[in-house]
């Protein structure tokens, strides 16, 4: 389910976190799916138990899952992980975007690129 990538320049959470997120938003982890607990994901992937908290601790906060004391951590609904996912690159884009005119890309050039127009670069 989970591989970590040790040529990744990124942490290994970022890394267990961003697949799971995929995992939800794909529907492959239905809505209530009880996530595996911290100690046998760190086994599994042979990693401190830490590192799998601090994954599991973002994507709670993220809402992409939550926790139930003494019960274990859980699926959101695909739904509410999907209009997240949503929102955080929508954020991303308009943050890229601004950051593209001010390097001098024109609007005109802006549009042709999602349009899917783009002949010379």
């Amino acid at each position: 389910m989970i591989n970590i990538n040790y040529r990744d320049p990124r942490p290994i959470y970022e890394q267990v976190r961003d697949k799971f997120r995929q995992l939800i938003i794909s529907g492959a982890l239905p809505a209530d799916y009880k996530m595996p607990s911290v100690r046998d994901m760190a086994g599994q992937l042979a990693i401190n138990h830490n590192t799998i908290q601090r994954a599991y601790r973002e994507l709670e906060a993220d809402g992409y899952i939550y926790t139930v004391p003494g019960k274990g951590s859980f699926v959101c609904q695909q739904i509410e992980a999907a209009e997240l996912r949503k929102k955080e690159l929508y954020k991303k884009f308009d943050e890229i975007v601004k950051e593209l005119e001010l390097v001098g890309v024109s609007r005109a050039k802006l549009i042709e690129l999602l349009e899917g127009e783009n002949k010379d670069d």
